[in-house]
């Protein structure tokens, strides 16, 4: 379930979050198993503070 905690977004922005979070879901789904987790491009590659 998603929930909009705070703003009001359209219908077409809330179409445009929820088919990344069905893309990323699906990525997911169809790793085979063993295989290792995509990377989070969205993360940052250094620990906050190790700069």
């Amino acid at each position: 379930m998603i929930k909009v905690v705070r703003g009001n977004p359209t219908p077409e922005e809330l179409a445009a979050a929820l088919a990344v979070v069905q893309a990323r879901a699906a990525a997911v789904a169809n790793q085979p198993s063993g295989a290792p987790a995509p990377h989070d491009t969205w993360a940052p590659s250094t620990p906050v503070g190790a700069a």
